[in-house]
């Protein structure tokens, strides 16, 4: 192995331990408010739940073949390997791209004042949660049946002309007329869900600054300083939204330029693979920030450590 492609298995290892163990506690920290304490739960906390689970799958199924990749393990996948493996990577894949644009759009609905058009929903946001996961899965297991038709194990490891090539699969050649309509469908799939996310952010943020400038006008420094839980979510939802958009673009372009290049390059699946885990390895954190169970847990160990402090002997 060279040391470049050392740095690139410690690399992708760190990346997909740290997203998995972070989506798992994460996880298990909705888990507990669940069953432990169920006054804590709210019905947003249901899309977390959705979205860590499908973060952690869709890094284990895209960072586990990548390593081995790296580390020059031949014949990995075979045909049904390679069909399984990256029809639940696309699945889980573009449930997080619906899962996202649904918690965009729930927080827009369940901050939007009372007299907005979209108040009247505010009451039903909670009935459209698990018919929404519903219809994402059935969607998104729909579309990606092609992969199970077209991706198969590479046995030629010189590859050359359009399509996807990974270190153990590629795309078999197809018809342009099927390959084009998977295409179309993919991309109205991702422009509907990510013009959902991006409306909906920029929505909340409209009402965030009409509500900082009335803020500006109360005398009270407690109440112009401090912000709602309500407020907390939202910004964390809008840097979510963000960083989603941001590690989708990088991630799409290198994949077109690496699908239409004639020679294939392994740098460049490396290089997607890194960037398509990024947004799964982020969330956690970016969720954990505001998170009250999370808080509670901290200031308990904090108060724990406290009694054992060497200053509470010599006091």
């Amino acid at each position: 192995m060279f040391p470049s492609d050392t740095i690139l298995s410690f690399f992708l290892i760190a990346q997909m331990v740290i997203g998995v163990m972070a989506n798992s506690f994460l996880f298990m920290i909705y888990i507990y408010a669940f069953l432990i304490k169920p006054q804590l739960k709210k019905p947003i906390d249901c899309i977390f739940m959705h979205l860590t689970v499908a973060n952690i799958i869709t890094i284990v199924f895209q960072s586990i073949p990548n390593i081995l990749s790296s580390f020059s393990v031949r014949g990995f996948l075979d045909n049904a390997g390679c069909q399984t493996v990256f029809y639940i990577y696309r699945v889980t894949r573009g449930l997080s791209i619906c899962t996202t644009s649904l918690l965009s759009v729930f927080q827009a609905i369940t901050i939007s004042p009372s007299n907005s058009i979209w108040a009247r929903l505010k009451s039903k946001l909670s009935a459209w949660i698990f018919p929404s996961f519903l219809f994402f899965w059935v969607i998104n297991m729909l579309i990606y049946i092609h992969i199970i038709e077209t991706v198969r194990a590479k046995w030629n490891f010189t590859v050359v002309g359009n399509g996807f090539a990974h270190a153990y699969c590629q795309t078999r050649q197809s018809g342009d007329h099927q390959s084009w309509s998977f295409i179309r469908v993919i991309v109205i799939r991702d422009l509907l869900f990510v013009a959902l996310m991006i409306m909906s952010s920029l929505y909340m943020v409209g009402l965030l600054y009409r509500h900082r400038r009335r803020a500006r006008h109360i005398h009270s420094s407690s109440l112009s300083r401090q912000a709602s839980p309500e407020n907390k979510a939202t910004y964390t939802i809008i840097c979510l939204v963000f960083c989603f958009v941001l590690f989708y673009c990088c991630n799409n372009f290198v994949t077109l330029y690496a699908f239409y290049r004639p020679e294939k390059d392994s740098r460049l699946v490396d290089i997607t693979g890194i960037l398509s885990s990024c947004y799964p390895t982020f969330c956690p954190f970016l969720l954990m920030k505001n998170n009250k169970n999370i808080a509670k847990w901290t200031s308990s160990l904090s108060m724990m450590r406290t009694p054992f402090s060497p200053s509470a002997f010599l006091g």
